[in-house]
This record gives C-alpha cells, structure tokens and sequence, in this order.
C-alpha cells in the first residue's frame, strides 16, 4: 500500500494499492462486499451492525442496519461510473457523529486504474477535509492510520485475493 501526501497541510488522505484480478471484478468486489470491507465496530447505531450496505447509484446512499433494523446513512453516492470510480460523501463529523450539513462534509473517491488485464490499481482519495473545521488535521491523522483507510483497503486486498 502507498500512502502520498506531498504536502503535510494538503486536507486529504491518498492512498493506493494493487489487486490481481482485471478492473471490472476490482470495481465490483469494492462496492458489492463493501459489507465485507468495512469493519464491524466502526459503527454509529446504538446497535450492533447487522449489515452495511452499498447503493450502486447516483443520489443511493451508504449505511449501516442495525440488528434491529435501524439505520445509519452516512454517506451520500455523488458519482457513480463503473468500472472506472465512485464518488461518496463522509457525512461523519469530527466527533464521529452524523453531519447533516453538506457544506461541511469530505468526499472520498476511489478510482480503479487498469495496469494490465489482471492487474488493477486502487487509488483512493479522501479529499476536503478542511470541511469539517478546526480540528481538521487530527482527522485526517486519524483516517490515514492504519486503523484509518488502511484497514478497509487490506480488507479488500484480502476478499479479491
């Protein structure tokens, strides 16, 4: 995995890795297993998660359903074009809470770059933090940490394998 910031103040996390299976399977498995991918105890329900879910569409959403059937939207699908990139909203504010003002939530999008048939890489780019306001830069600290998108990306690395 390779982590870039060429820039220490830049308000955005970077990161990228390689899977061995062709861009099309890479883009699906992304979004089809996100269930797969996102940790469990990253959850804001008062509840256990029972499943997270990927709505594979422009204006669809990404959540999280509680074991009793609550709910938790915390992303928004802004772009969706397989099997080249999508495009969420991170409606989650520096407290780790629902942020329910557009205007202060980051956006994290993921690009599938064909390196030959069964190669692709992932780019992902967690980009505007700055959004969420002061406190910004710890955030983004805490996203690009191992247990940040690195888990979510070794996940993944390891259900296309």
């Amino acid at each position: 995995m390779t982590v870039a910031s060429s820039d220490a103040e830049a308000a955005e996390v970077r990161l990228d890795i390689v899977v061995d299976v062709p861009r099309e399977r890479a883009f699906a498995d992304f979004v089809e297993r996100f269930d797969q991918i996102k940790p469990r105890e990253y959850n804001l329900l008062a509840v256990d998660v029972e499943e997270t879910v990927f709505e594979p569409r422009v204006g669809g959403h990404v959540y999280d359903r509680g074991v009793d059937g609550s709910e938790c939207r915390w992303a928004r699908v802004l772009a969706f074009e397989p099997p080249e990139r999508f495009v969420i909203s991170w409606d989650i504010d520096l407290r780790w809470q629902l942020e329910t003002d557009p205007d202060r939530t980051s956006e994290v999008e993921v690009t599938f770059v064909e390196l030959g048939p069964e190669q692709t890489r992932v780019d992902l780019v967690h980009r505007h933090l700055e959004r969420h306001g002061d406190g910004w830069e710890g955030y983004r600290e805490g996203l690009a940490a191992d247990d940040g998108w690195p888990v979510f990306l070794e996940r993944y690395r390891a259900l296309t394998g």
